[in-house]
């Protein structure tokens, strides 16, 4: 008998620095880990909102 998953939660910690940008240094480094993580950033946080959009509508059509 197939076992069917409806909803599936996960739940992440991230901790630490994010790597150095290669054959930069000082402070180059951590500007370009700052743009880098701001972009980064904005791109999870358009993933996550269109992620619980979809779970939204999907509530809403049972």
């Amino acid at each position: 008998m197939p076992i069917e998953i409806k909803e599936l939660h996960i739940r992440v910690t991230v901790s630490g620095k994010p790597p150095e940008a290669h054959g930069a240094t000082g402070s180059a480094a951590k500007q370009a880990a700052a743009a880098g993580a701001a972009v980064g950033k904005d791109e999870l946080l358009a993933e996550c909102v269109e992620q619980v959009f979809e779970l939204l509508q999907a509530r809403k059509e049972r």
